[in-house]
């Protein structure tokens, strides 16, 4: 035996005693050990960069956070006390809301409003209409803000509000909103609004995971009372009137009254995980002023700090306990064992199961890993769409009649497992009644996955989507 090889093995037994130790699933695990020990540089680089999926120190930081605000979501808890009326006759949605709550996130509660935007402009404009009317504070949490045309607009009616004696405080993902700089946040800091960076890297501080552990979150509240929440960033991709037909398809969501008090303190964890602090006086949790006769909407966070993916386990609760139609619309769809089995099962067992997904994403690979999926799901029943137009970019389900879910989470295990998420989800059957018929709409700019489009693939491209459905554990 060569000293070479003697290197080999104690190269790869090293880094599957390294890897095992990081706990994570079983495929996944051998995923990175294959990487690692076929591609020994190139791996190590990629492993440095998105590898480890637990937050080590910084998720220590993050449960701090957290435990400040525990006295307070206590509170609202004990406030809410039980629902009453809630999907009576469906012993199904009373599980999976149940199953959400001891999750450790927040109860189903009555909206005061509920509105679904399903395009850049009109959310534009309904958050601006939001913003100027505010009269205590404006908290606003973004994976990515450009400094195009959209989102220097916007940076200036913060920078008025400032002025005005609103609080303002914004939140942007340090790698989502990276060309931010310094430059441009100036008018901000000048005006007094309170800008923070979420999770930022820096070379001088390397360390493993750089690009996992983001806040993939889009949310605004205003005065506590009004909150928004999708898919929408604050870029001109979404805007028709800058992009024209090349505007991104997305869906976001406005929600009024008391769930609104669930995503403010979504925001405040994360800011005070951000910068150390945070506000948590009553002024930031206005009670209703009058009793909420709207839909029944459950505010659900989840991120690489949690032992339980709240997300990740609402959409396998749903998805099992579907009776006639799911009907999912996702950019990214990479889905783990669990989720694809839900899917399936749910086909097969008679369920109208529809997945619609971009025709040309923003990610070759991960568009090369999902389409590595759609045989097998066809086979089942399953039927997949390809949107045509433009790129799609919203994330929504719709379970049954009365269920509809909008929020920031793709289908894949980025958004389960290592990103900090949100979604609303909403047990109502107009608001579900709504979405459907988006997308609805949504599928006459569509075409139909047949497994004879399959057959008709090259062999190279058939070997590209299951060589990148090898990956599928680590995007």
């Amino acid at each position: 035996m060569t000293w070479l090889a003697i290197v080999e093995i104690v190269w790869v037994v090293g880094l599957c005693v390294w890897i095992i130790l990081e706990r994570r699933s079983p495929v996944a695990t051998l995923a990175w050990i294959l990487v690692l020990a076929w591609l020994p540089l190139l791996g190590i680089a990629v492993y440095l960069l998105i590898g480890p999926r637990r937050l080590h120190r910084k998720r220590r930081r993050y449960r701090k956070a957290r435990a400040r605000f525990s006295e307070v979501s206590q509170a609202m808890r004990a406030a809410c006390g039980p629902p009453t009326g809630l999907c009576s006759g469906n012993e199904t949605w009373l599980q999976v809301m149940g199953l959400v709550e001891r999750a450790g996130e927040a109860p189903p509660l009555r909206a005061r409003q509920v509105e679904l935007f399903s395009n850049g402009d009109a959310c534009f404009a309904a958050l601006e209409q939001k913003i100027a009317g505010a009269r205590h504070h404006v908290h606003l949490e973004y994976y990515i803000w450009e400094p195009d045309e959209t989102g220097t607009r916007l940076r200036d009616l913060l920078c008025r509000r400032a002025a005005d004696g609103v609080h303002v405080r914004l939140l942007v993902d340090a790698i989502g909103s990276s060309r931010l700089t310094r430059r441009f946040l100036k008018p901000l800091r000048e005006s007094g609004v309170e800008v923070a960076r979420f999770n930022p890297v820096s070379l001088a501080r390397f360390r493993p995971g750089l690009i996992n552990f983001r806040t993939h979150r889009k949310i605004v509240i205003c005065d506590g009372t009004s909150g928004f929440i999708g898919g929408i960033n604050i870029c001109d991709d979404h805007s028709a009137q800058v992009k024209g037909p090349d505007a991104w398809r997305d869906t976001h969501l406005l929600v009024e009254g008391p769930p609104v008090a669930w995503l403010q303190l979504v925001f405040l964890e994360d800011w005070h995980f951000a910068t150390g602090n945070a506000p948590y006086s009553p002024e930031y949790f206005p009670p209703a002023e009058a009793p909420c006769d709207g839909p029944w909407v459950q505010i659900v966070a989840s991120g690489p700090d949690q032992d339980f993916y709240a997300i990740h386990k609402l959409y396998f609760a749903a998805i099992a306990g579907a009776r006639h139609r799911v009907w999912l619309t996702t950019p990214y769809f990479v889905p783990d064992e669990a989720v694809l089995s839900a899917l399936v099962t749910a086909a097969l067992r008679g369920t109208e199961v529809k997945i619609l997904v971009p025709k040309r994403g923003d990610s070759w690979l991960v568009t090369a890993a999902a389409r590595s999926y759609f045989d097998e799901l066809v086979q089942s029943g399953v039927r997949v769409f390809e949107y045509q137009p433009a790129m799609l970019h919203a994330k929504t389900m719709v379970v049954d009649q009365d269920i509809a879910v909008v929020g920031t989470a793709n289908l894949d295990n980025r958004s389960f497992r290592l990103n900090f998420e949100v979604v609303a989800a909403i047990y109502d059957s107009q608001v579900a009644a709504r979405l459907a018929e988006l997308f609805e709409g949504d599928l006459l700019r569509s075409k139909e996955y047949s497994l004879r489009q399959a057959k008709r693939a090259s062999m190279l491209k058939r070997l590209g989507e299951a060589t990148a459905r090898l990956l599928s554990p680590i995007l």
